[in-house]
């Protein structure tokens, strides 16, 4: 799971640039979120939808473009973000934009999903997923990919005082914009081998 996690994805892309551009708080509504996420895809792997992907590839292709099409939307909103500092008067309804969005990404990004089909069953010697072995996993899942969040918005955030410039926030969105992108295109080109 920590070379899971470590692999560049969704996750880290979208909470360095959030924590970055929009501060702490807003990061750490993200990985609560993102947490969300996460413990639901393995509820959800428990109750066959893991094994239901791979059964009907259809789906799976379902799951790739609404991912793709999430990061996408990401990107977008990322490149037109104007940095003016006009946040503070939104900063309640942007930790509630944060943490659905985190959760949101989670539940259509197949990397997490991957997980439950391909790797998950090498750790149960032949026994079947259920919840209890879901949610086992899930737990440690949550537990390594918040503690890595976690010090990804710590670094992102560190940056925030400097992106106080409205034209260094431009610059940082729109790299930002395109890594999502990027990864937008990897969800398209993800196989559930």
């Amino acid at each position: 799971m920590l070379l899971i996690e470590l692999t560049p994805g969704p996750n880290m892309a979208w909470l360095a640039g959030l924590a970055a551009t929009e501060g702490r708080r807003c990061g750490l509504a993200a990985v609560a979120g993102v947490a969300l996420g996460l413990l639901a895809n393995g509820v959800l792997a428990a109750v066959g939808l893991a094994a239901l992907l791979q059964a009907a590839p259809q789906l799976w292709t379902i799951l790739r473009f609404a991912g793709a099409a999430m990061m996408l939307w990401l990107a977008i909103e990322a490149w037109r973000g104007t940095g003016d500092g006009s946040r503070s008067s939104r900063k309640g309804s942007s930790l509630r934009r944060a943490f659905a969005t985190g959760a949101l990404i989670n539940l259509l990004n197949p990397k997490a999903y991957i997980f439950f089909v391909v790797v998950a069953p090498q750790f149960l010697n032949g026994e079947a997923l259920g919840i209890r072995n879901a949610l086992i996993l899930s737990l440690i899942s949550v537990a390594i990919a918040t503690s890595i969040h976690l010090l990804i918005v710590t670094a992102g955030s560190t940056a925030h005082d400097w992106l106080s410039d409205p034209g260094r926030t431009k610059i940082v969105r729109r790299v930002f914009a395109v890594i999502m992108l990027a990864v937008a295109a990897s969800f398209l080109l993800a196989d559930l081998g």
